[in-house]
């Protein structure tokens, strides 16, 4: 009798905790939130944050209220594993992030295990969707071959440069972008790749590049990777009085690589996210940042807050947050966005999105024609 009076209570228990589990919706925001690269990080999460608000405070989506749980990664893989581990662990059903590609990779596996879908703003590394390995993952961006096109065609068509130096910082989103400006390059045939090398992220001196660029006679340079070593580049560029072009990926266009750069940043061209402000979610959205926060959005605000509106339109056109039914959701159901009206493909891809050249101009990134 008593085990039976046990069972009972611990029974009840179990059923009157249910309900009150069920009342949220658990929305993970993963990305670098402290460290160098925080400035790719904090807009995303700032992004999750103020919809949720916003979504809660009007009923919530199917009645229930949104648990945002974000989690700092500093873009470092290793970090990466265990913030995905804790998240679900924590019973999350849907996670905005991760921001970069190797971050991304490395947690991506541990999500598809659990079965809970990945939306990033902002990794861009063509295998994530591409492989086939990650059928849990999607993103609100384009992939690194098409700014490696991008960067490409511009560099050769739009400069004219016949000797082109591609550097990168031998992680899988810098590397990838670098390997696809050299294929493209190639492939054009107007132009010679005359130096491809990796360099150490975090080192204090590049100079030894520099001097190989000066001497293979580069008239323009390719890096693919972020803005801190970037930023080191082009100053020491600068100091050697290398005075050829300098074009980044979108790691390097942002408000982290002006500040840190300053004034050796003006004239650097950078691929990036087309300009999306024509768009009325966009325009709301940033100015209820704007409102909220007392200065502009950063980077990746936009595919940050397009990948929670994908998310939370999935989860209701499902009715819950079921996987499979979410994934059909997100494939099959259009919606409008911060960075447009967007679904995505079989392989996780959104349709509708692209990128452009960006050249800094009295020190702000300016997009070109």
């Amino acid at each position: 009798m008593r085990k039976l009076k046990m069972f009972l209570v611990a029974s009840l228990a179990l059923a009157l905790a249910t309900p009150a589990m069920a009342d949220t919706i658990k929305v993970g925001v993963a990305g670098p939130h402290t460290g160098d690269l925080a400035p790719y990080g904090i807009p995303t999460k700032d992004a999750v944050v103020m919809l949720a608000d916003q979504v809660n405070a009007a009923g919530g989506v199917l009645g229930k209220q949104i648990e945002v749980m974000a989690l700092d990664d500093q873009c470092k893989p290793e970090i990466a594993t265990n913030v995905a581990t804790k998240l679900v662990s924590d019973g999350v059903d849907i996670v905005i992030g991760h921001v970069c590609s190797g971050a991304t990779k490395a947690a991506l596996g541990i999500y598809n295990e659990a079965k809970v879908i990945a939306i990033s703003p902002s990794a861009t590394n063509p295998p994530l969707t591409q492989s086939g390995d990650y059928p849990n993952f999607y993103r609100t961006i384009a992939p690194d071959d098409d700014q490696g096109k991008l960067a490409a065609d511009f560099t050769t068509d739009k400069l004219g440069a016949k000797k082109i130096a591609i550097l990168h910082d031998k992680g899988d989103y810098g590397k990838g972008f670098a390997d696809f400006s050299k294929m493209f390059i190639e492939k054009g045939g107007k132009a010679e790749v005359v130096l491809f090398e990796g360099i150490t992220p975090g080192a204090m001196d590049y100079s030894a590049v520099v001097q190989k660029i000066r001497r293979e006679k580069a008239d323009a340079v390719i890096f693919g990777g972020y803005h801190p070593e970037a930023s080191k580049l082009v100053a020491q560029m600068k100091r050697k009085r290398v005075k050829v072009p300098f074009i980044g990926p979108d790691g390097v266009k942002g408000d982290g690589f002006l500040e840190i750069a300053g004034k050796n940043a003006e004239g650097v061209y950078a691929t990036g996210p087309m300009d999306v402000s024509k768009y009325a979610e966009n325009q709301k959205a940033k100015a209820d940042y704007i409102a909220k926060f007392g200065k502009e959005p950063g980077t990746f605000f936009d595919q940050g807050y397009a990948a929670m509106q994908a998310a939370l339109n999935a989860i209701e056109v499902a009715g819950g947050t079921d996987y499979a039914a979410v994934e059909k959701a997100l494939k099959s159901s259009p919606v409008a966005t911060a960075v447009g009206k967007i679904k995505f493909d079989a392989k996780g891809d959104a349709e509708g999105v692209g990128f452009s050249v960006f050249q800094v101009q009295n020190g702000t990134f300016v997009e070109l024609p």
